[in-house]
């Protein structure tokens, strides 16, 4: 960890909390051809993508299943030889990842490497974000919106309730010198980001879940992370065809376990049953963070089993999962 964060104190109540994010990391594509080539790749319009924006995408295999999920946003140097993109990614994904993606380079002008630079969650309520602004200066506050401060990248991340909520993407010269921030900031754990992160509804493909599901089975089409109407990506006509044929009935859902035994990130991966339909698995999670005695999951099953199923972690008859909406409609 960053030597700034550890000079932030933990503070339960008051400022705004600050997660250091030690599993996402980012990468940048560099030359006069990284955004023609990652428009062909990604799920995303890149090419099209607002300088002052992010969004979500996806990296897809041929047969249209999901390789990673990142969030993405262009570089703001003019300079060929400067970083025209960055994504941020699963750090356990990362380099295998740039690996694929060097393959398919070939004569293009492009420059794939790890970027130097430190991410943080950060969240406050509305009086802790205006604490917050009067040292940081004014911070994005719509959803996707990005913004380029001396402290680093701001990226407003969606929330599930009325909190603000920012990736903060920085490198070490300008965590040095963002001493000013740390009054205004307490010191929290990457699990209740996470959780925070879960009950919005966003999907990060890890290597357990890679070459698993296709972008809409875990609701990437439903939060601005495929277009529809850009040129052709890896895997594209199976995403499309799912998507004009309406033929989608396998969503991501949201829930909580009530049990502290459980490990939220040795979770991903594994199976959802319905105690009703004894049988083969219904589902996969996706995801699953412990914090303060609740394990947050989400996981992907079938619309048929939701809301109503009487859905279990790893077995039929085991730790039964408590469904709860999530800010997005998932039904068709």
């Amino acid at each position: 960890m960053h030597a700034f964060y550890s000079s932030i104190p933990v503070r339960a109540e008051g400022c705004a909390q600050c997660a250091p994010l030690p599993d996402l990391t980012v990468f940048s594509a560099a030359g006069a051809d990284a955004l023609s080539f990652l428009h062909g790749q990604f799920t995303q319009d890149v090419t099209g993508l607002p300088s002052d924006a992010a969004r979500l995408a996806g990296y897809c295999t041929a047969k249209g299943r999901l390789l990673a999920t990142m969030v993405m946003w262009r570089g703001t140097d003019a300079a060929d030889d400067a970083p025209q993109f960055y994504g941020m990614v699963r750090q356990d994904l990362s380099q295998a990842l740039l690996k694929r993606l060097s393959m398919f380079v070939l004569r293009a002008k492009v420059k794939l490497a790890p970027a130097p630079l430190q991410v943080a969650g950060v969240q406050a309520t509305p009086e802790q974000a205006a604490a917050l602004e009067a040292v940081a200066g004014a911070l994005p506050r719509a959803t996707w919106q990005r913004a380029d401060l001396p402290s680093g990248t701001w990226i407003v991340a969606p929330s599930a309730d009325d909190r603000l909520r920012w990736w903060w993407i920085a490198s070490d010269a300008q965590l040095e010198q963002s001493a000013a921030l740390v009054p205004a900031l307490g010191l929290a754990s990457a699990a209740s980001w996470q959780a925070a992160e879960l009950a919005a509804g966003i999907p990060w493909i890890a290597a357990a879940t890679q070459d698993v599901f296709i972008p809409q089975t875990v609701n990437l089409d439903l939060i601005q992370g495929v277009s529809f109407t850009k040129g052709c990506y890896p895997g594209q006509e199976v995403v499309a065809r799912s998507h004009y044929r309406g033929t989608v009935k396998r969503r991501m859902a949201f829930g909580t376990v009530a049990d502290t035994t459980l490990q939220g990130p040795a979770l991903t991966g594994v199976d959802v049953f319905d105690a009703a339909q004894p049988g083969e698995a219904i589902g996969r999670v996706v995801q699953a963070a412990s914090n303060q005695g609740v394990v947050s999951v989400l996981f992907e099953t079938t619309l048929a089993a939701l809301p109503d199923g009487d859905l279990r972690l790893a077995s039929v008859d085991g730790p039964r999962i408590a469904t709860a909406p999530l800010p997005y409609s998932i039904n068709p």
